[in-house]
């Protein structure tokens, strides 16, 4: 018997089959990469279509700060991979947060939100929002008696991060959007650190996922970006409107970038999960170490929700060095592979030092509060071989007992 053909419907593709075709839009030559549509606006063939599409009437790009061919087949390809309905790029990822909360809230509104989160997240949740009269709660994120006792009649949106930056906390989304949705409430979840590879939130009852899309989806430290996905209601009533009159797109040029960068993404992220694991195995029990953190791990505090909402620990390793600041900044300063920087998800191997470069502005009594001590390094694990970056981390752990900044 003859097999039966191979469906059209990119749905009933498997996810490496949609990253690679998901999406495409050829254009009348026929190319086999996605085409790179460099346009500000488009022609129309006569005003009476032109009026068509500017009242939703028509399908049909207008402007390129709304749509354009090339995002377009970026924000398709990111729905498949999500399983979302619909999507909207932004030109960072701090674009896709702050609009996917602000798109939802007014004055008088409440968001509760995780204490844990990235820094700029926190300025927004804590006093950005708070400007437009929005008021705000931090709790604890695995606490969920403390989602329960924050809500308020005024709640919209809970919003959080898993993983968490840095201490890679693990929340229970599915509890989480539960106690949300009791409130009459949305649940954000920014799933950055995991990537789409490793957890899909709104399988697990979230309404709307966020991405900087400049970290695992480039994954090559080339470009930023964002994406918001959601439900075709959540995106038409709350992020659509929002984004085309507030304008921050993302560029062509980039969209292309990250497209090209999707068709290896699980490639990568798989390599990288493996790498970590022999990485945090290898560190494990070293006596400079006073407390190190991987998800993929049995002894990670949330191990069970890990295996639940998580198919892999995730790219990142946190560990705190006895000795503090001087400690932490005489090992980075020791690495040879690794380098210094700030950003995650790459290709290269990258530690950074979170208490004074992601969180520093934080007060050192809410670092402490999060568990970001001044020992504490977060590293992202990149695509080098596993044993020269073990063997790099060792000798960086070497020479702070040279200098004396050993544990006794």
């Amino acid at each position: 018997m003859a097999d039966k053909p191979l469906s059209r419907n990119p749905e009933t593709w498997h996810e490496a089959t949609r990253l690679v075709h998901g999406g495409g839009l050829r254009s009348q030559y026929g190319e086999t990469s996605e085409a790179l549509f460099l346009t500000q606006g488009y022609v129309y063939e006569s005003a009476e279509i032109a009026e068509a599409r500017f009242k939703g009437q028509e399908p049909g790009f207008i402007y390129s700060r709304y749509s354009n061919p090339t995002i377009a087949m970026f924000e398709e390809r990111m729905c498949l991979l999500e399983g979302a309905e619909a999507a909207r790029a932004t030109a960072s990822g701090m674009a896709a947060v702050t609009a996917a909360l602000m798109g939802q809230l007014k004055a008088g509104d409440h968001i509760v939100s995780a204490r844990a989160l990235f820094g700029s997240c926190l300025y927004v949740v804590q006093e950005l929002l708070p400007r437009f009269g929005v008021a705000s709660t931090l709790v604890d994120g695995t606490d969920l008696a403390q989602w329960r006792a924050a809500v308020r009649a005024e709640t919209k949106v809970f919003f959080l991060e898993t993983p968490t930056n840095p201490c890679l906390e693990v929340y229970d989304i599915a509890a989480i959007a539960e106690i949300a949705h009791e409130a009459g409430a949305t649940l954000v979840v920014d799933n950055v650190f995991a990537s789409p590879v490793l957890q899909k939130p709104l399988r697990h009852g979230a309404d709307c996922t966020v991405y900087s899309a400049t970290k695992h989806i480039d994954g090559q430290g080339r470009c930023l970006g964002g994406v918001i996905l959601a439900s075709r209601e959540f995106i038409d009533k709350h992020i659509h409107t929002f984004l085309r009159q507030t304008g921050p797109a993302l560029s062509p040029f980039n969209a292309w970038i990250l497209l090209k960068s999707l068709e290896t993404l699980r490639l990568r992220v798989a390599e990288q999960v493996r790498s970590a694991e022999k990485i945090a195995d290898a560190l494990s029990g070293n006596r400079n170490i006073e407390r190190l953190i991987y998800p993929g791990r049995p002894d990670h505090p949330q191990a069970d929700i890990v295996r639940r909402q998580m198919t892999g620990g995730g790219t990142l390793i946190s560990f705190a060095l006895e000795g503090g600041k001087e400690a932490a900044f005489a090992f980075s300063n020791a690495l040879s592979i690794i380098k210094i920087s700030n950003n995650l998800g790459d290709a290269k191997s990258i530690i950074t030092h979170p208490a004074t470069t992601t969180h520093q502005r934080l007060t050192q009594e809410a670092r402490a509060a999060l568990g970001i001590t001044d020992g504490l390094l977060r590293l992202s694990v990149g695509l080098e071989d596993a044993e020269d970056l073990i063997a790099d981390l060792r000798q960086a752990l070497t020479a702070i007992d040279r200098k004396g900044l050993a544990a006794e």
